[in-house]
């Protein structure tokens, strides 16, 4: 019998875990609260549907470089919202499917290998650790990619806003990265997928002038329309950054055959192109903030970091990570433990503001109870 096991060598899944916590949630006389993932659930802007639904007659491949309007689209985005100027939307930004799939393929694609390391935040999602392992690299866990003393790094992760925390990178450490990146030939990834989302304070990214000094050596800028235009189900967003790693992701993308469908590109430029439906849902999800950290700072845990993306960050006193979402389990309410992020956030919960208006306000008032 034949045997592939490829998925061995990959983390687990920890999602799998929740399975007696979701039943217990769900048991809940009126029904769960899943803030378990940060899963969008408003609606895709009418703009964006409309977009999509008119450019439905796509008979032809699609091209790996997307189309013109679409690059162009993300590159007046830059400019017009994080302050990032100078982008070639030739040269210098890719369409990919859903950003995800980019760190996910990223060591893969630019041949990282056995012996190759590459550091990833020490508390973060899954995904930067199964990508290093899909290419048999070697990742460590970093507070800071500047004070590794290791040997030679290929690729080295920032994520800011964070998932899981919603800590936002100051930029004086994103500068001293980018220094430190170019003065030991390690490309920067920067995962910026919350940019739009900060909430105590704003994120910078770091191809911003003031962070990169205006050139995008050794940087890739990574951006999603899942979280800002509720768009996680069509799988869109993009890297930018320099030139020659976006040509090499292009030249083997080409040959993979990793190309945005033509339809979900014109559903990216009209996203890109508009912010009204963006600050529409940042009220939405400073509400939901404001009414489950009051919620859960009320019911004894302690909220921090936090300052940024979709989530709450918290601890309790008196429980651990499991204990804590067995808790709230009981209450209906269903939250991902700080343990799928980091052995060390063994005392954490985190909770997504990605429920609807009825039903955060539900496990609010289950939380006051």
């Amino acid at each position: 019998m034949v045997k592939f096991e490829t998925s061995s060598r990959l983390p687990d899944f920890p999602w799998d875990k929740l399975a007696p916590y979701k039943a217990k949630a769900a048991a809940h006389p009126d029904g769960i609260v899943d803030l378990s993932v940060g899963s969008p659930v408003d609606p895709v802007p009418a703009l964006v549907q409309k977009a999509l639904a008119d450019a439905a007659d796509a008979p032809a491949y699609p091209t790996t470089l997307g189309t013109a309007s679409a690059r162009q689209a993300a590159v007046d985005w830059l400019a017009r919202r994080l302050g990032v100027v100078d982008v070639d939307p030739q040269r210098g930004v890719l369409p990919v499917i859903g950003t995800k799939e980019l760190i996910m393929m990223l060591p893969t694609l630019l041949g990282v290998g056995a012996g190759d390391t590459v550091l990833i935040p020490d508390l973060a999602y899954p995904t930067y650790e199964a990508g290093a392992a899909l290419a048999r690299a070697t990742s460590v866990p970093v507070a800071d990619p500047t004070a590794y003393e290791g040997g030679p790094v290929r690729i080295a992760y920032l994520n800011s806003p964070r998932n899981p925390s919603g800590q936002i990178t100051p930029a004086d450490d994103l500068r001293r990265a980018v220094e430190w990146a170019r003065a030991n030939d390690v490309l920067l990834v920067s995962d910026e997928c919350y940019a739009e989302f900060g909430w105590d304070e704003k994120p910078v990214s770091v191809l911003h002038p003031d962070i990169c000094g205006g050139s995008f050596d050794n940087l890739l800028a990574v951006h999603s329309l899942s979280k800002r235009s509720n768009l996680a189900g069509y799988r869109g967003g993009f890297v930018a950054g320099d030139e020659t790693v976006v040509a090499e992701l292009l030249a083997v993308r080409k040959h993979a055959g990793l190309m945005v469908p033509s339809p979900i590109q014109a559903a990216m430029a009209a996203a890109f192109a508009d912010d009204v439906h963006v600050d529409e849902q940042r009220e939405r999800y400073l509400r939901r903030r404001t009414l489950l950290r009051d919620a859960l700072t009320a019911a004894g845990w302690n909220i921090t970091l936090s300052n940024g993306g979709l989530y709450l960050w918290a601890d309790h006193p008196t429980y651990d990570s499991y204990a804590s979402v067995a808790a709230l389990a009981d209450h209906g309410i269903l939250v991902a433990p700080g343990t799928f992020y980091s052995p060390e956030a063994d005392h954490h919960i985190r909770v997504a503001l990605t429920g609807t208006d009825e039903r955060v306000e539900a496990a609010a008032a289950r939380l006051r109870d």
